[in-house]
C-alpha cells in the first residue's frame, strides 16, 4: 500500500499531478480531486507531500486492470474520499472530479442536506445528490472545517484568546442553524464578521447581530 509520497511537483496535466522523488529516476503519475489540483496549480518545482490511495481501475468493460495513484493534501481528506466513494454511483474517476470544493465544504453541504450545493458539483444530478445526503448524512461531521477552526491570531487577542474567539463563533454558528440558515453560508457571515470588524465581538449575540447586518447588505 501506497500511503504517502514526496518530491518535486513537475506539471499538473488533466487533473493529475506528476511528482518526480528526490532519488530521481522515476515520475509518478497522481490523480487529484478537482479543488486539490486548484490548489498546487502555484507549487510547480516546489516540493509537496501528498498523502495517498493505491486503486485498481477497471478499463474495457473489465477487460484490463489498470494501477492508479490518487493524491490528497491531508490524510483527513483522504479518508473523507473513501467515505465519498461509498455511496452508490460514486466510483474513484467520478468521486476525483465531483470534488470541485474541499472536503470541509463538501461534508457541510451532505450535513445540511444542501442539494442544491452538491448538484453544483461536476457529474452531480439530483438523484446522486439525494443518494450522496442519505448514505453520508451524520457520517461527515468530523470532516467539517468553519470558523471555530479558524481562531485568526489578531483576533483571538482582542477577545481573550484564541479558544474564546472558537467558542464564540461555534456557538453562533449553532444558533445560526437552528435558525435554518446553511452551515456554509453561515460559516462565511461569520468569517467575514470576525476578519472584518476593527473589535472582534465579545459574545453570541453581538456576533449574530453583526452576521444579520451583512445579511441584509448583500439581500
Amino acid at each position: 500500500m501506497i500511503t504517502k509520497i514526496e518530491g518535486r511537483l513537475v506539471a499538473i496535466e488533466d487533473g493529475a499531478a506528476l511528482i518526480r522523488p528526490a532519488d530521481g529516476g522515476l515520475t509518478y503519475h497522481v490523480l487529484l480531486p478537482a479543488y486539490c489540483a486548484a490548489r498546487l496549480g502555484g507549487s510547480i518545482g516546489q516540493t509537496v507531500e501528498l498523502a495517498t490511495l493505491y486503486f485498481i481501475e477497471s478499463q474495457g468493460q473489465g477487460a484490463t486492470m489498470v494501477p492508479r495513484l490518487a493524491g490528497f493534501m491531508t490524510a483527513s481528506e483522504r479518508q473523507f474520499f473513501e467515505l465519498f466513494t461509498t455511496c452508490k454511483g460514486i466510483g474513484n474517476r467520478k468521486a476525483l472530479r465531483a470534488m470541485a470544493i474541499d472536503t470541509g465544504q463538501l461534508a457541510a453541504a451532505i450535513a445540511d442536506r444542501d442539494a442544491a450545493t452538491l448538484q453544483s458539483l461536476p457529474e452531480i444530478g439530483r438523484r446522486t445528490a439525494e443518494t450522496i445526503v442519505a448514505t453520508l448524512h451524520g457520517k461527515v461531521d468530523r470532516f467539517i472545517t468553519g470558523p471555530a477552526d479558524v481562531g485568526q491570531p489578531e483576533i483571538a487577542g482582542r477577545v481573550g484568546g484564541q479558544d474564546a474567539s472558537r467558542g464564540v463563533a461555534r456557538q453562533a454558528l449553532e444558533v445560526l442553524l437552528q435558525l435554518g440558515e446553511t452551515r456554509s453560508q453561515a460559516t462565511d457571515w461569520i468569517d467575514r464578521v470576525m476578519r472584518d470588524s476593527d473589535t472582534a465581538p465579545t459574545d453570541v449575540q453581538e456576533l449574530i447581530t453583526k452576521v444579520y447586518q451583512i445579511k441584509a447588505s448583500t439581500g
